[in-house]
């Protein structure tokens, strides 16, 4: 098997000549942010941080993402936060696709290269800091952890997509396989954030429709995608948001594998009010 790649956004503008035509898309149903529409000028910074920027690609907002936000963020050489999540119920992943950083976390530093994967629970004392001499650049979803009677809050844990056994779908011969890097049992997690992955010619055969909600982030590759009633193609760099019972499926048509990262809410009671 091939080595695993991760697209990373790089910024800048087209030229005046480049037609305006995108596959950028905002339905009610789902969302499209194509990799070309990740330009300078759409970026945003925060307090507390130097030498970063990032694209914030969910949010929550009506009509829009409803439980968490996820942010690209870059970082030039010794840049970071030592006080990064100024939220005490907002629990984080980072997922690095770029780039040598070390994340302290409640104390403890640990080495986070492209594929490091590390679970931030809320209330947690953590900074990151980019100790190479090249830009980083990692993904980080947050979400506000819901309590549940006799559960506990889930601990950090840092670790490596390659150090996480795919777990392959049934009845698909390979094809379509899911790199949980939280067990799907433990409820204590109430989000989880996996990379799904489908070989050429792999597909979702039906059209999935619950109550997940999702953020696809594509990482390598390339597919056609169904959402809600429409096919669209997408590419490694795009993200899609999917509402709650949006109508979904894919077909991986190659030459090369189709991988995105996945954020989905789970194992907790649906909300009987707004």
């Amino acid at each position: 098997m091939a080595s695993p790649t991760y697209f990373t956004p790089r910024g800048g503008h087209p030229p005046q000549e480049q037609l305006l035509t995108d596959r950028a898309m905002f339905t009610e149903a789902y969302a499209v942010i194509p990799a070309g529409t990740l330009r300078d000028i759409v970026t945003s910074l925060l307090p507390g941080w130097d030498g970063m920027r990032m694209w914030v690609i969910a949010r929550p907002l009506s009509g829009f993402a409803e439980t968490f936000s996820q942010y690209i963020v870059e970082l030039q050489p010794g840049g970071g936060s030592d006080n990064p999540e100024t939220d005490a119920a907002a629990q984080g992943v980072v997922f690095v696709t770029e780039g040598n950083m070390t994340l302290t976390l409640e104390g403890e530093d640990h080495a986070l290269e492209a594929g490091s994967y590390a679970y931030l629970p809320s209330g947690c004392q953590w900074s990151i800091r980019n100790i190479g001499d090249a830009t980083s650049s990692f993904h980080w979803m947050r979400k506000h952890w819901q309590s549940a009677p006799g559960i506990d809050k889930p601990e950090a844990f840092v670790t490596h997509e390659s150090k996480v056994e795919p777990n392959v779908m049934p009845d698909t011969q390979g094809r379509w396989s899911t790199t949980r890097f939280a067990d799907p049992s433990d409820l204590r997690h109430d989000m989880h954030v996996n990379i799904v992955n489908f070989e050429p010619g792999g597909v979702i055969p039906f059209l999935e429709t619950h109550v997940m909600e999702h953020g696809l982030f594509v990482l390598e590759g390339k597919a056609v995608y169904r959402l809600n009633q429409d096919w669209v193609e997408v590419e490694a760099g795009d993200f899609m948001w999917l509402r709650a019972f949006c109508p979904q499926a894919c077909y991986a048509g190659g030459p090369g594998r189709f991988r995105y990262l996945l954020y989905k809410d789970v194992n907790r009671h649906m909300p009987l009010s707004l």
